[in-house]
């Protein structure tokens, strides 16, 4: 039997014989362990080359991915098999990992799943964010649409975070979707371009779904959909608010923690990760005791400090898409009962919206809107309600004139 090595004791080509005639194959002492060297080495090697040039190049690439610390195993996994693992693997929130979950689900395993990672290249990806863009949604009766550009960025993202994890395992050498002459992800210009317009109420208009709610409809939710106009909190946060969390004598709400969307009952970390404090007039103050009063009407225990001011008649948190379910309904009953041009439709979280609008546009500090909203930079309350700069513009230059005036 023919043999040329390479290098001694590192690497070697060997010819053998066959019934279809000479073979090749490359022999390669690798590291048992590549993060435990102390573990000590063994021969990997691949056979079956027609000519000993191809079982040179073959060795030449395995002393490549040796150099690139990728690991030497029989077997890739798949992107179905590995992004369970690193799903699994995951310390964010819980409905965080929930909407990773969902992406992959929808949007990564179907196309890609069957994929050795190792087989997972840039132009793979470029194809298949082509591919999301134009017909990449699968939601009932809008499924083969398009697919949002900001919901492809997610795509992107993930699947970078998830290949570059698989590259730090030593699973593959380098990441693909980091290829960004040929990975290209929707851009924020084009995510911008795609959103659709802010839908916020005047004074007039929440003036008059308060009252419609409050005297005419009698609404047992009227408290939630005062709070949250009168503080723009999240729907999450709102849900998980206690009575220990309102200082009656102070005037003030603390906002300490928002309801985790995907186990009942279980609280989190607001959006920011932190605490915050909101002021409320007396009206509002005197919704909330008299709330109180009728919770505790019901049950003592719906009314001490440690209940969910807006919890269900058992004690226990409310679901957060049957309160938002609640909303649509009530804004359609609004509509019909005052008249479809006395009131727009708008969402729950549009609610949220509604009160930093009307404070930036009555003059309010951007600052003090910021903290109210518990957004971490000023920055994003900015961007967010940038439609309400010409309003704050013309104010400025008003008030200015005027100290020359």
């Amino acid at each position: 039997m023919a043999r040329r090595s390479r290098r001694a004791g590192k690497g070697s080509i060997t010819s053998y014989q066959t019934k279809a005639g000479t073979r090749w194959r490359w022999q390669l002492w690798v590291p048992v362990d590549p993060e435990n060297p102390d573990e000590g080495e063994r021969q990997t090697g691949k056979a079956g080359y027609r000519t000993m040039s191809e079982a040179d190049d073959g060795l030449d690439a395995a002393k490549r991915q040796l150099r690139e610390h990728v690991k030497f195993v029989r077997s890739v996994p798949t992107v179905a098999v590995y992004s369970e693992r690193w799903l699994s693997g995951l310390s964010l929130a819980a409905s965080t990992v929930a909407g990773y979950r969902r992406v992959v689900r929808n949007h990564i395993v179907p196309q890609l799943g069957d994929l050795p990672l190792n087989k997972v290249t840039a132009t793979r990806l470029a194809r298949h964010y082509r591919e999301l863009s134009a017909a990449g949604r699968r939601d009932g009766k809008h499924a083969g649409e398009p697919l949002s550009a900001n919901t492809v960025n997610k795509v992107h993202v993930i699947l970078g975070a998830m290949l570059e994890a698989a590259r730090e395992d030593g699973l593959i050498a380098v990441n693909p979707a980091r290829k960004r002459s040929i990975v290209k992800a929707p851009t924020g210009k084009q995510i911008r371009a795609e959103q659709t317009e802010m839908v916020t109420w005047s004074a007039e208009e929440l003036r008059r779904f308060l009252a419609w709610d409050r005297d005419v409809h009698k609404d047992e939710l009227y408290p939630l959909w005062l709070t949250i106009a009168y503080t723009g909190m999240r729907r999450s946060e709102a849900l998980a608010l206690r009575w220990g969390d309102v200082d009656t004598e102070g005037g003030r709400i603390a906002i300490r923690r928002a309801l985790d969307t995907t186990a009942a009952n279980t609280t989190k970390l607001t959006k920011s990760g932190g605490a915050r404090v909101v002021d409320i007039d007396d009206a509002v103050l005197a919704v909330l005791r008299s709330y109180r009063a009728a919770r505790g009407r019901l049950s003592l225990e719906l009314a001490r400090p440690g209940a969910y001011i807006f919890g269900n008649p058992e004690g226990g948190t409310r679901s957060p898409n049957e309160v938002s379910r609640r909303w649509r309904t009530r804004v359609r009953q609004a509509r019909e009962h005052l008249g479809d041009e006395q009131l727009h439709t708008i969402t729950l979280h549009d609610l949220r919206h509604t009160h930093a609008t009307l404070l930036l546009a009555n003059g309010e500090h951007p600052k003090v809107v910021q903290e109210r909203l518990g957004h971490r930079h000023i920055s994003v309350t900015m961007d967010t309600y940038s439609h309400v700069t010409p309003t704050m513009q013309r104010g400025a230059s008003d008030r200015f004139a005027g100290l020359l005036s």
